[in-house]
């Protein structure tokens, strides 16, 4: 399974990451796609989702952005609002070609993104500086993104939730687990339990242990 994380994931770890000898295009990106030696912002990406096992994810393998924008677009996969963390976004920069420069979105701005980008750098070159790195970017700098078909995170941002939220749903949760346990026979057990003060099976503040319900299963078992 191929998510946005996973390949954030592998791109952040090549942060900081330089041509060798500077100025030259001489990457293991190059060397990997087998043009080394040239710009190499968009062999990055593609090295970067290679290392997922990922290319399939992407229209086509190319070492060029408008080779990669016109393939999404044939492909239905280009969009130019809406960005997300993991599409693969194609700039405009002043001066340059009209699509000379990619990177990975990471975050959304207010009035951008923030992308890693292989071959760019802090404050010289923005589009073969020889670096990768983190680069805020603004709106009027982006023609658009390739945005690849990841699949779904399983897990739940549960820091996105309000402190009532997560208490309502334990107790969604608990009231579950007490209807599970009456429909499995467990009802003489959990009546046991509540009056003991173990568990009332609907309060959040007052969950049963691991323990408590090791217990209370392994005395219904026997």
């Amino acid at each position: 399974m191929v998510t946005a994380k996973i390949i954030l994931d592998i791109a952040r770890k090549e942060l900081g990451n330089t041509e060798k000898p500077a100025g030259s295009n001489q990457t293991k990106y190059g060397k990997w796609y087998g043009l080394d030696g040239n710009p190499w912002c968009m062999m990055f990406v593609m090295w970067v989702f290679q290392q997922a096992g990922a290319l399939k994810l992407l229209p086509t393998k190319t070492a060029s952005c408008g080779t990669l924008m016109r393939a999404a677009q044939k492909a239905g996969c280009w969009v130019t609002n809406g960005l997300r963390p993991g599409d693969v976004v194609i700039y405009d920069f002043p001066g340059g070609a009209a699509t000379d420069h990619t990177g990975i979105v990471e975050s959304i701005t207010k009035s951008g993104i923030v992308a890693i980008e292989g071959n760019t750098s802090q404050s010289g070159s923005q589009s073969n500086g020889g670096m990768v790195c983190r680069k805020t970017r603004s709106n009027s700098q982006i023609v658009g993104a390739v945005r690849p078909e990841y699949e779904e995170e399983d897990m739940v941002d549960f820091s996105k939730f309000t402190d009532a939220e997560v208490l309502q749903l334990w107790s969604r949760i608990q009231s579950a687990l007490s209807k599970q346990a009456v429909s499995k026979g467990l009802a003489a057990e959990w009546a046991e339990a509540k009056a003991k003060g173990v568990t009332d099976g609907s309060n959040p503040n007052n969950p049963a242990t691991r323990a408590q319900v090791a217990a209370m299963i392994l005395r219904a078992a026997k």
